[in-house]
């Protein structure tokens, strides 16, 4: 289907629709370092350590993208190293990957690889901290 301003066979060729995407990619959870947590803190203070941990990764992923959106590549590179650090120990190896991915952006000096990576590890960390609160709390 097209849009167009003129009419006819020619004009229906003219100007074609767009499609617009919406992007969804799984979290990509690993349970054991959860389970390695628990296990050697106990439920309780594994809890705490957990809260703690997701707290900092929600903040990291805010700073990053605020970084990011005022051009400081030397900050974005420093929180997508942290960031990239706390998924691992926890499990969230999607999350761990596309920090992987955005630093990678930031080496080769791609600002429009870089913007939509940081879009996507915003998504992506978003959807891991849900699936952990999911996982740690199964009677919501």
């Amino acid at each position: 289907m097209t849009n167009s301003l003129t009419s006819g066979p020619a004009a229906a060729m003219a100007i074609p629709r767009i499609a617009v995407l919406a992007p969804f990619e799984k979290a990509g959870l690993d349970p054991q370092p959860l389970v390695d947590i628990f296990a050697r803190l106990g439920p309780s203070e594994a809890e705490n350590a957990l809260c703690r941990a997701m707290e900092e990764l929600a903040f990291r992923l805010g700073e990053l993208d605020r970084c990011h959106a005022q051009g400081g590549w030397p900050e974005t590179r420093r929180h997508a190293r942290e960031l990239g650090g706390i998924a691992a120990c926890l499990g969230m190896s999607s999350v761990t990957r596309i920090c992987g991915d955005v630093l990678t952006c930031l080496d080769h000096g791609d600002p429009v690889a870089l913007a939509a990576t940081v879009a996507r590890l915003g998504r992506v960390g978003e959807r891991s901290l849900y699936a952990i609160w999911d996982m740690e709390d199964p009677g919501d």
